[in-house]
């Protein structure tokens, strides 16, 4: 053995290098026509992407400010929601309930909160309620949350910006079918239950895996409608793909009914 060996302290050869300091929350802005800006806080840097405010969020805003019925007197669950803007928005146009979900860690949970609390009235924030949720796990908890008079579930689910994670589809779809309200005999069919799912294929070479979303969605039973395109800046420039198919946000219906084509 060589001189100092015996002085080897594993500890030195095994530590694990400083992590760096997790960035300070940002906050982007909301600009709205009918209704004061919203400033939604943002966590500094997140695995499951709740650091950005998407561009489908800004596509939902404004369909649910110029489509105010869908969120009007009813009860309104958002999966996944990070900053929790389409949920807000739906909460200021008057929705009975909102509940605003994403994956169960305290930052994600304790920035909604933050949220709901800096943009929305008082009275606004009595119909809110945010709760850690992973998808396609029981419903139990988000279903107590509902009005007793609403407690076959949600008229109005939002997905925004949910589609690219490919492998959680199946369970996206298992907690939609959980969740969505039975349709009633008085229902008109543009304010029926439904899901709301908006998204931009930020890899345009997984487009078609994106819309394995709707046809899983068709082969169990829903009826799916593309009802919005709108353009934004891409949200990432830099990124390869054609830049027109990244900046465009896709906005479809999906509702319980016969099997139908799919929607090209």
């Amino acid at each position: 053995m060589q001189d100092g060996e015996e002085d080897l302290y594993l500890g030195d050869v095994f530590t694990e290098p400083p992590r760096p300091p997790t960035p300070p929350p940002t906050f982007a802005t909301c600009t709205r026509n009918a209704f004061p800006d919203l400033k939604i806080r943002l966590v500094g840097s997140h695995p499951l992407w709740a650091h950005h405010l998407w561009n489908a969020a800004l596509a939902f805003a404004s369909y649910i400010d110029s489509n105010p019925k869908i969120a009007r007197d009813r009860c309104v669950l958002e999966l996944g929601a990070g900053g929790g803007l389409p949920g807000l928005v739906a909460a200021q146009n008057g929705a009975k309930k909102v509940v605003l979900t994403d994956y169960p860690e305290a930052v994600l949970i304790d920035n909604l909160e933050f949220n709901a609390r800096q943009n929305l009235a008082p009275d606004e924030q009595d119909h809110v309620e945010t709760q850690g949720y992973m998808w396609g796990h029981p419903v139990d908890s988000i279903m107590r949350a509902l009005p007793k008079d609403a407690s076959t579930g949600f008229h109005l689910i939002i997905l925004s910006d949910l589609i690219f994670n490919h492998s959680q589809h199946d369970a996206l779809l298992k907690s939609c079918d959980m969740c969505l309200a039975s349709r009633s005999a008085n229902d008109d069919t543009s304010i029926a239950p439904c899901v709301l799912v908006f998204y931009s294929h930020h890899r345009p070479h997984l487009a078609d895996r994106d819309l394995d979303f709707f046809r899983k969605a068709q082969g169990g039973g829903w009826v799916c409608e593309e009802i919005v395109t709108r353009k934004y800046p891409p949200m990432f420039p830099e990124d390869p793909g054609e830049e027109e198919v990244r900046a465009t946000v896709h906005g479809w219906r999906m509702t319980r009914g016969d099997t139908g084509d799919f929607p090209h």
